[in-house]
């Protein structure tokens, strides 16, 4: 097939036939000790290491997919190292069979001599990543050693300073290099001796209502409020109380002497008050006598003006006579209200009152509280049923039955970079069928590479799903089926991959469970090509992919 673009020669060259999410790949730059020594069939005319992804000239020689680029890239009429004719790109093509047996390749081990073993170049990455003499990270949060995958286990649970280990008064995990101050800072039953040195250990929890206890803690003597300033030790206060008895009986003796006083005080204080009171009120009905005499004076004088002044001269002393009455009267009330304990009893009695009331308005909130729950536990329940109602519908709007798959996935940048941090692998697309009745199926895309793409591809899958009508459905699934990944500029300069079903492969049996294993191509697209600014495989931050399935020869119910 004729390639006029590199992309174009990138993306047909990197076809792979998988039967699991995990295809044969290795790493180009390792240097690997192969069993037999490597024949030069085996190796890469222009770089002279071991062929990867292997194509071969017109010429006959072979080189490693990305040399070839190399030389098309460096010179615009790329000539072979070897015999120096001119490399014709249209002649150019894939060598699967030679990719076959570099694969199948034996090599040992790079921890030999500890790990004996010899697998092929395929499954290196693969061995490697279960070999026990590999040098592995440990898990543990903020542990940067390195140990041998044998070991990590014992190192995790003995010997690791950032391993959790359980407090032994608490019984919480804490981590082990902050367990220490756990215990004396955190650690709520952590024993500690009693601030008032009584010799007793307590929990942290406990320490406050221990020194409400304390028999070494200092008091106040129980008679301060008679006088007794004494400060004591809990734990001697009642030989205190017993050995002051007689003071102590003289202090409230004094106290209540005291107390009479004032009462007989306040007793005489009133008298003089009620004296004065009745004073007043006899020189109001003397004023109110001398009115009414001024009154009968006015028909009679002719002078109103001076009868005018006198008037007005008793009206304002009749009214500061009656102000000092009612201030008299107001400090009467007052001082028999400290005596008087009516309106006290009335108080505490309202205040009972409220209290009652308000205690049957706690339990009518219990109640109320109650009935909320139930109702907002009911709501939930039916929002719950409407969300999955409307995925649901969602999903049929959506969902094709003609084996093709229009997948659009927007938000590219966001998405790409949850795959790098590792909080979202990998996303799916709707599940499609190849008729009503027909295989259910779906599309998986790790934005961020999986297996050997990973950190520089695209890495995309197809995925058999469990369907409704799998009982009637021939299976293994036998179908061939094409990735695409759309250019959005119209030119239709797409990227394509296509492979057919491996009926022997457990991803294409009838499904055990939700889905199968995916099978696809880990090196779908690499993310120079995709994310290049000349390429319109992405507009507006959302690419499509495509995915069909050839309905030839496929039986519909």
């Amino acid at each position: 097939m004729a390639c006029d673009e590199p992309a174009a020669l990138s993306g047909i060259f990197t076809r792979q036939n998988s039967a699991s999410a995990v295809s044969l790949d290795f790493e180009p730059d390792a240097d690997y000790k192969f069993v037999e020594t490597l024949e030069d069939r085996y190796k890469c005319a222009y770089c002279h290491l071991v062929l990867r992804n292997p194509h071969q000239t017109g010429c006959g020689h072979r080189f490693c997919q990305q040399c070839i680029l190399s030389l098309r890239s460096l010179n615009a009429v790329p000539t072979c190292p070897v015999d120096k004719e001119t490399i014709k790109m249209h002649e150019v093509f894939k060598d699967n069979c030679c990719k076959r047996e570099v694969l199948n390749l034996h090599v040992f081990c790079k921890n030999i001599p500890n790990c004996s073993s010899k697998i092929i170049l395929g499954r290196y990455q693969e061995h490697l990543q279960q070999c026990l003499f590999e040098s592995v990270q440990c898990t543990n949060d903020g542990c940067c050693d390195q140990i041998l995958r044998k070991d990590l286990k014992e190192h995790l649970s003995q010997h690791c300073k950032f391993r959790e280990e359980m407090c032994q008064y608490c019984n919480k995990y804490v981590v082990l290099i902050n367990i220490k101050n756990h215990e004396k800072n955190d650690c709520p039953d952590y024993p500690v001796p009693c601030l008032q040195n009584c010799s007793q250990i307590i929990l942290k929890k406990e320490i406050e209502k221990h020194h409400a206890v304390c028999p070494e803690a200092e008091v106040d003597c129980p008679y301060k409020q008679y006088g007794c300033l004494v400060k004591v030790k809990r734990g001697k206060l009642a030989e205190h109380e017993n050995g002051a008895l007689r003071e102590h009986m003289l202090q409230i003796l004094d106290k209540n002497s005291r107390l009479e006083e004032q009462i007989s005080d306040l007793y005489k204080s009133l008298e003089c008050k009620e004296i004065k009171i009745q004073q007043l009120a006899e020189a109001i009905k003397k004023c109110e006598k001398e009115f009414r005499q001024f009154t009968q004076l006015f028909g009679k004088n002719t002078n109103l003006m001076v009868s005018t002044q006198a008037l007005a001269s008793h009206l304002d002393k009749s009214a500061r006579l009656e102000s000092q009455v009612k201030q008299l009267i107001q400090m009467a009330n007052q001082q028999q209200s400290k005596l008087d304990l009516r309106p006290l009893f009335d108080t505490i009695e309202n205040v009972k009152q409220k209290i009652a009331l308000m205690e049957t308005y706690d339990q009518r909130l219990v109640v109320l509280e109650g009935q909320s729950s139930k109702h907002d536990l009911q709501i939930n329940i039916h929002k719950a049923k409407l969300n999955k109602n409307e995925e649901r519908f969602k999903l049929l709007e959506g969902t094709c039955y003609n084996g093709k798959l229009i997948w659009k996935i927007t938000d590219y940048k966001m998405k790409k970079k949850e795959a790098v941090e590792g909080r979202v692998l990998s996303i799916f697309s709707q599940p499609f069928y190849t008729s009503r009745c027909g295989y259910r199926l779906c599309a998986r895309a790790y934005l961020n590479g999986d297996g050997s793409g990973k950190g520089t591809h695209v890495s995309l899958y197809f995925v058999v799903m469990r369907g409704e009508f799998d009982s009637l459905l021939l299976w293994p699934f036998k179908q061939k089926v094409t990735l695409m990944l759309l250019d959005q500029s119209g030119k239709k300069n797409h990227i394509v991959e296509v492979f057919r079903a491996d009926p022997n492969s457990s991803s294409f049996k009838r499904p055990d469970g939700e889905m199968n294993i995916a099978s696809g191509c880990p090196r779908f697209v690499p993310h120079t090509v995709l994310e290049n600014t000349k390429n319109t495989y992405i507009r507006d931050d959302t690419l499509f992919l495509k995915v069909v399935v050839d309905l030839t020869d496929l039986e519909e119910l």
